[in-house]
């Protein structure tokens, strides 16, 4: 442990925000700096609790109160070793992972939970200026060749396990740039894409080789991909949107989210001048409360909307842990985010019955209604309706899973009752030497879950082509977060 009076001497400290002023004129990210010394007392707050549930509530298995001692000992470098010993990218957690390993952090029981997001992107932010994070390329080389589809977190974990194991990797990526969401979905003012680029720039020193632009069943046939291939890593995520077919859904001004945040993405970029989809000057209305929400919120501020209104068809959640999620689950608490912080109204408990349009076929309104549940559905309140003028209306509902694409098809893999690639307990799915991570084969998760994946299905990968175990492998498939 670190300090053993730590947490009864110091107080949780969250980072703060730059103020909102100047962060809605850019798209940096809109943390301040904290400061080694602030990183150190908060790392000192961990306890001895004896048996660390952080570890249970990380899908990584992060060896979480290892380095918060280091960090309170002030040894830096071999806190970074210890915390890319089960992460290949800290950075991506600490940025964009909602820590569920706070949630179930002991201390938490009966004060505020250590600060474990912070120490952990404050390791690895002092790893990369000290030049502490190398290329490690593999010692040997197996002649194995393995496809990885989907340049996502999924895909990227899984491509640095198996190129350091010695395979010979090539990550497929449909989108003209590697990242998957994490370059084309996640804001810039939440992760900005410094980050991703150093790492591309490391798994490109180890030998991983990148292919963008290439939609693999479509450009590359599945026979090509298993005539050149031992092994087919699928991590293409769950981008198969839900949508909202209601009266007025084909109205000028109604889109799904990822329709509308990539172009924010090439904006900020420098790609592109000005976003098809804009924000300015608009009454928009989100529908959906969660991070994709929060997401569409904060482009839009920062795009200079007239108002922002954020829709959520389940009730408040309260403010404090209830009993139906008890410590150590992810509690449904009530959450602020920093787009939150910037404006916006947020409703809860409301469903949207119709999109109004003009002559023209322009949105112009929405109707909606206010929703109880009864037995399990949710049912309008009488004589709740009311109008919402709004002339952008962004989908944010979530993902019901992958895209049924020739590939799938194609390989002939079976799906789960959900509609994701079925896969047994080493992730190889029903089509011999062919693997399933991320979203693809869990559905809609945490970042957290899809770089434990990654690992996991290069671990199977791995053992398939070469009868060994060397790589670890975190967590089964069966395991499913409350989160």
């Amino acid at each position: 442990m670190a300090d053993p009076k730590g947490f009864l001497t110091v107080q949780r400290e969250n980072a703060s925000h730059r103020p909102v002023f100047l962060r809605l004129q850019d798209w940096r990210e809109v943390y301040d700096e904290f400061g080694d010394e602030r990183v150190r007392k908060q790392a000192s707050r961990c306890m001895d609790c004896g048996i660390p549930f952080c570890h249970e509530g990380c899908p990584l298995g992060n060896l979480i109160p290892e380095w918060n001692t280091l960090v309170y000992r002030e040894d830096w470098e071999r806190a970074s070793e210890r915390l890319h010993a089960t992460n290949n990218f800290p950075e991506f957690t600490g940025t964009l992972c909602p820590a569920p390993c706070e949630t179930s952090c002991v201390l938490g029981i009966n004060d505020d939970p250590v600060t474990i997001k912070r120490v952990e992107i404050s390791i690895v932010d002092r790893a990369w200026d000290e030049g502490w994070v190398r290329p490690l390329p593999p010692d040997m080389r197996t002649d194995k060749r393995v496809a990885v589809v989907g340049s996502g977190p999924a895909g990227l974990a899984a491509a640095q396990q198996l190129t350091r194991a010695g395979h010979d990797v090539v990550v497929f990526e449909r989108a003209d740039r590697i990242g998957g969401l994490l370059r084309y979905g996640i804001p810039e003012f939440k992760m900005e894409k410094h980050r991703l680029d150093r790492r591309l720039e490391q798994m490109v020193a180890e030998g991983t080789e990148f292919r963008a632009g290439v939609n693999v069943g479509v450009d590359i046939t599945v026979q090509e991909l298993r005539s050149k291939f031992d092994a087919v890593v699928l991590a293409g995520g769950a981008t198969a949107w839900r949508d909202l077919p209601i009266p007025g859904r084909d109205f000028e001004g109604v889109y799904q989210a990822m329709e509308y945040l990539p172009h924010a993405n090439r904006v900020a970029a420098g790609e592109l001048e000005h976003p098809p989809i804009d924000a300015r000057g608009k009454d928009v209305v989100i529908i959906g409360g969660g991070d994709t929400g929060a997401d569409c919120l904060g482009t839009a501020h920062r795009q200079g909307a007239a108002s922002v209104t954020q829709l959520e068809i389940m009730p408040t959640p309260p403010d404090t842990r209830s009993d139906a999620h008890p410590w150590p689950t992810y509690p449904m608490v009530y959450r602020t985010t920093s787009a939150h912080e910037e404006g916006g109204e947020r409703l809860f408990s409301v469903s949207t019955t119709e999109f109004l349009g003009d002559e023209d076929g322009q949105l112009r309104g929405l109707r909606l209604a206010e929703v109880k549940q009864e037995d399990g559905k949710f049912v309008p309140v009488p004589n709740s309706q009311q109008e919402l003028p709004c002339e952008l209306v962004l989908l944010a509902m979530g993902f019901v899973g992958p895209d049924k694409s020739e590939l799938l098809d194609g390989l002939g893999v079976e799906l789960d009752p959900r509609g994701n690639v079925a896969r047994g307990s080493d992730f190889q799915t029903n089509v011999e030497g062919v693997f399933s991570a991320g979203d693809m084969g869990r559905g809609q998760s945490l970042i957290v879950w899809a770089i434990a994946e990654g690992r996991a299905a290069a671990a199977g990968a791995d053992a398939y082509l070469t009868g060994r175990s060397m790589l670890p492998a975190p967590i089964a498939p069966t395991d499913r977060p409350i989160s």
